[in-house]
């Protein structure tokens, strides 16, 4: 099946961590079993590492009595959902990231990535319907519950235990890619849960998205005077395309042109030496981002950008890679110009779609100032 339109970052990522294991390896012989001795002393690297990490990445201690350091299952929308709750003073404004893909949780590897935003924030990731952990525990979700309106029920759910549990009102929603969707209708659903709604690799305009981000790759590739880039989005012309090889073009170039592949091939290291991984969770966040983006991506290529937009009650922040070509930047700013609230602001940083997590403290610098004073 064709994935339609928009937000097939987390297959993306699976296929270029397949891509790249597959590189360069000899067609005509099979592959070589593994010896188990090597499997074995590889296990213990990995469980060395994630020993390490554990340590190292650690927000608790006796030196922060006010830390917190929780994962577990909370209960969301009838079925148990995978949380991470990090910070290093619990009296900090939470910040529940919401992850793209859709399916592409964060949480495998921004234990470390997020890791310095721990001093501002209670950083809470969470493995949403059919992703991650929440797969692993509960397997493939039925089709009839994996949709935008029950995604948006759990996260207020969870928006309303982390309230309690953290006895707190300070709770601020950051959306990327797919994320940001979902944040939108939360804060929309129940504004009065939120102090503000953050967004970054900001969906935008799911019908004119690759329309204009084909003509961004185009322009840059000319700049560049990148003859290959420039034959390959040539041969395959503007969307709409007849199947995904099209697609798969744009996508590539998107990647390559703001050093994403890098990033996103690093993410699988991550959640290979996450402590207290195994590899049955990075499977889980694999097989994830192709369940939810069969379910998910056809309802989100529908959204037109009067639905994105519209009215919110809270403050709306976009921090956006000034060279974003998955989900333009140009779109972006016309959807904070669009739309409707108490205030806006639209702010970019350098980088390209995943800017938040290729430059996250230049992401928290300009966050901080916006939200710290909010009440």
């Amino acid at each position: 099946m064709r994935l339609p339109g928009l937000f097939q970052c987390g297959v993306l990522t699976w296929a270029l961590i397949a891509s790249s294991l597959t590189a360069g390896a000899p067609t005509s012989q099979p592959a070589a079993s593994s010896d188990p001795a090597d499997l074995e002393k590889l296990g213990q690297v990995f469980e060395f590492l994630r020993s390490r990490n554990a340590r190292d990445y650690a927000v608790s201690g006796p030196n922060a009595p006010n830390a917190i350091e929780e994962s577990r299952f909370i209960e969301l929308g009838g079925i148990p959902q995978w949380v991470t709750i990090r910070g290093e003073d619990r009296r900090n404004p939470v910040l529940l990231v919401l992850h793209g893909g859709p399916g592409d949780a964060t949480s495998p590897w921004g234990w470390a990535v997020l890791r310095t935003w721990c001093s501002a924030f209670t950083v809470v990731q969470w493995d949403q319907r059919g992703t991650g952990r929440t797969l692993s525990r509960n397997g493939p979700p039925p089709a009839a519950t994996l949709n935008l309106d029950q995604l948006t029920h759990d996260g207020v759910e969870l928006v309303e235990q982390l309230r309690t549990l953290l006895q707190t009102n300070k709770v601020i929603a950051l959306g990327h890619s797919f994320g940001s969707i979902l944040g939108g209708r939360i804060a929309k659903a129940r504004p009065d849960l939120l102090l503000a709604l953050v967004g970054t690799g900001q969906v935008a305009d799911s019908q004119r998205n690759y329309a204009v981000a084909y003509q961004g790759l185009l322009a840059k590739a000319e700049r560049l005077r990148d003859v290959r880039a420039l034959a390959e989005l040539r041969d395959v012309g503007p969307p709409p395309y007849a199947d995904g090889r099209g697609f798969g073009v744009q996508r590539k170039w998107s990647n390559l042109f703001e050093g994403a592949d890098v990033f996103l091939s690093s993410t699988l290291g991550l959640a290979l030496m996450a402590p207290g991984a195994t590899l049955r969770d990075a499977n889980a966040w694999l097989d994830g981002q192709g369940i939810s983006a069969e379910a998910l991506v056809p309802e989100t290529s529908r959204l037109s950008a009067e639905a994105l937009a519209g009215e919110f009650k809270i403050p709306v922040i976009v921090i956006q890679g000034a060279e974003d070509f998955t989900t333009p930047t140009s779109l972006a700013a016309e959807f904070v110009r669009r739309l409707r609230a108490p205030s806006k602001t639209f702010v970019t940083i350098d980088g390209g779609h995943f800017a938040v997590f290729m430059h996250p403290d230049r992401f928290l610098q300009e966050l901080k100032p916006r939200v710290m004073n909010l009440k």
